[in-house]
């Protein structure tokens, strides 16, 4: 087998992609308001409410992850400001943060797992829609502890406050998941050829 590519670099943000995320996170918190979670689930929602600005791929429009071919990928954080669980504006500077992040799919980084980045990450400056410029950091994922069986749309981010693990904030994306089959799909085809087979 021939050796797996990693990411190539970042490029500018764009008002699309910012667009994207920005209704991608509303979609998001409305599904979740209006469907039923398992209390654990629940719980790590209040834990790590969905505040970061993140951006998978920030190279790619389409987000899109091998997880065959790719050793890693980046994910860009931005500076966010928001409303806290106090009703108190806050703002959140990935580059001044401690690196204490886990990446993947949602179920995996809810149970506490998730890939750690390699490193401290890069910090870099991206021009938003404006013309203003930014510091973001950009993280190096491995993508063997991401967690992705090929039916997510999208993909988690969560930062720890404390060495604890208990509480912090998340940020999604979408992503395009390759390279992998979902588990349940090969058990449906399994089970789809026992039906069929003819009894003797």
């Amino acid at each position: 087998m021939s050796k797996r590519q990693t990411t190539p670099g970042p490029k500018q943000l764009t008002e699309s992609t910012t667009t994207r995320r920005r209704l991608l996170k509303g979609a998001a918190g409305v599904t979740a308001a209006a469907a039923f979670v398992p209390a654990a689930s629940g719980l790590a929602a209040a834990h790590f409410p969905n505040e970061l600005d993140i951006d998978v791929q920030p190279d790619n429009a389409d987000n899109f992850i091998d997880v065959d071919e790719h050793d890693s990928v980046e994910v860009a954080v931005h500076p966010v400001e928001f409303l806290n669980g106090d009703g108190e504006r806050e703002t959140f500077d990935p580059t001044t943060e401690p690196v204490r992040y886990r990446f993947g799919s949602r179920s995996t980084v809810e149970d506490g797992g998730g890939a750690w980045p390699a490193d401290d990450g890069e910090v870099r400056e991206f021009d938003g829609h404006h013309g203003e410029s930014h510091e973001a950091l950009v993280l190096t994922v491995p993508v063997d502890e991401m967690g992705f069986d090929g039916g997510e749309e999208t993909a988690w981010l969560y930062w720890e406050r404390d060495e604890s693990g208990e509480h912090g904030y998340a940020g999604m994306d979408s992503v395009s998941i390759y390279g992998t089959t979902a588990p349940n799909q090969g058990l449906l085809q399994v089970l789809q050829q026992l039906i069929a087979w003819p009894m003797g």
